[in-house]
């Protein structure tokens, strides 16, 4: 296999390629907010994003940046002394400042010792001129990518799960990134509201035919205190099953270029406030399992996107 032990491309494999050695992400929260939640757009965001804007293992806004990165950084060192960082602007949208905020806050990241890249989370919508300039300039000097939130390439489930943007603007920042040099790495949900394998194969072939250079494969997870609990409560929420979203993955890493590095099989959400499915707390076995699947079913990243077979 190309890729050490693994059947796909993992960010692991890929880091220690580019870096020479281990690499973690420090995931940060800069006390941002979202359009989709502060009524710009909307006040009630993505119906699956939690209180904390997808940040909920982040550090704490309440600190600065530089004591949520050594406070990390401490609890990671415990396990590897010599490893690399990431600075990861996870939590809410990380370009939604004025640039001035901005460049104060990544440039007190960069700047802590060990860093070698830096990773922002945002919104498609929110790369006016200016933050792209800004994010070109940092990309000068340390590798810099950006996370956009697809979650899917269906517009009719982008407006049940209230995303806010068609995905004409999805293709148009990811145009003006890659016109930049900015890599960029795309977060796709399986198992959305009203949605069926069809779809979730669909959101697959289309981000394989984009100038797309990572992506972040979810499970939807249902938490509590967001707006997706009332599509619960009245029964319009159906959970994946284990076997389904194992067999999903492994569909979906075969269709995808080979050389698309892949940063998650699986997300985590906190214990306490996961209302299901619950077997996606097991998040070690679900890893194990795909990994099996993938040995036992002789198949691999970009088997079927290289011979334009579509199964």
């Amino acid at each position: 296999m190309q890729w050490g032990d693994k059947a796909y491309y993992s960010l692991n494999y890929y880091l220690r390629k580019k870096f020479g050695c281990k690499v973690f992400k420090i995931s940060l929260d800069a006390g941002f907010s979202c359009p989709n939640r502060d009524g710009r757009i909307s006040k009630e965001g993505c119906i699956f994003c939690s209180k904390r804007g997808s940040g909920d293992f982040a550090g704490n806004r309440k600190v600065s940046i530089t004591e949520q990165f050594e406070n990390i950084k401490q609890m990671m060192s415990k396990k590897w002394k010599n490893g690399k960082y990431i600075a990861y602007f996870q939590a809410y949208t990380n370009t939604y400042a004025p640039v001035r905020v901005l460049r104060e806050k990544y440039e007190e990241a960069v700047n802590q010792e060990g860093v070698v890249a830096l990773a922002i989370a945002t919104r498609p919508d929110c790369l006016g001129y200016d933050v792209l300039n800004l994010l070109q300039e940092f990309n000068r000097k340390v590798y810099t990518w950006v996370e956009l939130g697809l979650q899917t390439s269906d517009d009719h489930t982008a407006g049940i799960i209230n995303r806010g943007y068609k995905l004409e603007t999805f293709e148009k920042a990811v145009a003006s990134l890659r016109k930049i040099g900015i890599d960029v790495v795309v977060h796709i949900i399986m198992g959305l509201p009203g949605e069926n394998k069809i779809n979730m194969m669909n959101t697959v072939k289309y981000i394989s035919h984009q100038d797309i250079q990572g992506v972040k494969i979810h499970l939807l997870h249902l938490m509590k205190h967001t707006p997706l609990v009332k599509l619960y409560d009245v029964g319009q929420l159906k959970f994946m099953t284990k076997d389904e979203y194992i067999d999903m993955v492994c569909w979906t890493l075969c269709n995808i270029p080979s050389g698309m590095v892949i940063h998650r099989l699986t997300g985590d959400s906190p214990r306490n406030l996961l209302i299901g499915p619950k077997w996606s707390l097991k998040k070690w076995e679900i890893l194990n399992e795909i990994d099996r699947r993938m040995k036992d079913r002789k198949i691999y990243q970009g088997i079927y996107f290289q011979n334009k077979i579509l199964p």
